[in-house]
């Protein structure tokens, strides 16, 4: 048996905290960066947030497009790291089709957001924020950040629990072809 990388093993702790169910079943594949792949389609926790305007909205909103939902505070460390490659893919991805949401769980709210987004450079990423920190706990995120993969129907194929490179040219084609691919399963 093989060495386990980082992302090998966080992918292997995350099964493990995910299947402490049992009707949890692993996932079908590992796509890059360790984001693990679900046989099945799984239904999301419907949870709130508000945009920079205090706008309320629900992953609702964004149905009928693929969304890589990125769960992040300004005090976590992994997070800084992270947050300029989700903001990149925005940049190559981001449209009709594909949206990155990063939603912050920071309590002080949207101003620390938009001081962290000038403060590390995020030109392309919507500030959205969970005051409450429940959207978090509902979605069954073990740590931050945490990224999940959502259909068009909004249902989760995809998790990630850590920091990951999000503009990798391996991440970039593998959301383009997932991207796609459900451009062909639409009605």
């Amino acid at each position: 048996m093989g060495k386990l990388t980082g992302a090998s093993w966080l992918a292997a702790a995350l099964w493990v905290a995910i299947t402490s169910s049992a009707a949890a079943e692993p996932p079908e594949r590992v796509g890059p960066n360790g984001l693990l792949l679900w046989e099945s389609p799984r239904d999301v926790s419907d949870i709130s947030f508000e945009d920079s305007d205090g706008t309320p909205l629900t992953l609702a909103d964004f149905e009928g497009k693929l969304i890589l939902l990125n769960v992040w505070a300004t005090w976590c460390g992994p997070c800084r790291e992270e947050m300029p490659t989700l903001d990149a893919l925005q940049v190559e991805l981001g449209g009709m089709d594909f949206e990155v949401v990063a939603l912050s769980i920071d309590r002080k709210g949207i101003e620390v957001v938009n001081e962290f987004y000038q403060e590390v450079g995020i030109e392309h990423l919507a500030p959205y924020v969970d005051q409450t920190g429940m959207a978090s706990a509902d979605l069954g995120a073990v740590g931050i950040p945490t990224t999940l993969l959502l259909d068009r129907q909004g249902k989760e194929v995809g998790r990630l629990v850590g920091e990951a490179e999000w503009n990798t040219p391996e991440m970039i084609e593998f959301l383009t072809e997932t991207i796609a691919s459900t451009n062909e399963e639409a009605p």
